[in-house]
């Protein structure tokens, strides 16, 4: 009965690790998508802007030393003139709110809102042209 259990075991770790490196795969796919996005939009004269993160709660925007470009009209995720990826979601914070909020790079998926409401989701490609393609005319 130990022989099964320890197939069962190195079974599901060799999916773990498989599932790891597709992620790991996907994640850093994305990220070449990301970074090419930021060298064309400066290529096209698309300004950046600076960037504000909302409290999980919705209820405030901080600011943040951060510029870029918003990839959603409302504003919760954005690529950096740094070439990084950002989710511009922050907890509510007297700090945050006098001094700015500090919000780390993320790791870009390849599919943006996955597991979002329906229709909120699309593929990073997509939504990366879409934003280069409305210049600096979109808001």
């Amino acid at each position: 009965m130990d022989g099964n259990r320890d197939e069962d075991t190195a079974r599901r770790l060799a999916q773990a690790d498989a599932l790891e490196r597709r992620r790991l795969a996907e994640v850093a796919q994305a990220a070449t998508l990301v970074r090419q996005f930021r060298d064309d939009a400066v290529s096209a004269g698309l300004t950046p802007t600076r960037l504000t993160a909302r409290t999980y709660d919705g209820k405030a925007r901080y600011r943040t030393a951060l510029e870029g470009w918003y990839l959603k009209h409302d504003r919760s995720v954005a690529v950096g003139t740094d070439g990084e990826f950002y989710v511009l979601s922050v907890p509510a914070s007297l700090r945050g709110r006098i001094a700015g909020a500090s919000v780390p790079p993320a790791e870009p998926p390849l599919e943006l809102g996955k597991g979002g409401r329906d229709g909120e989701s699309m593929p990073m490609r997509q939504a990366l042209d879409q934003r280069l393609e409305a210049g600096n005319a979109w808001g």
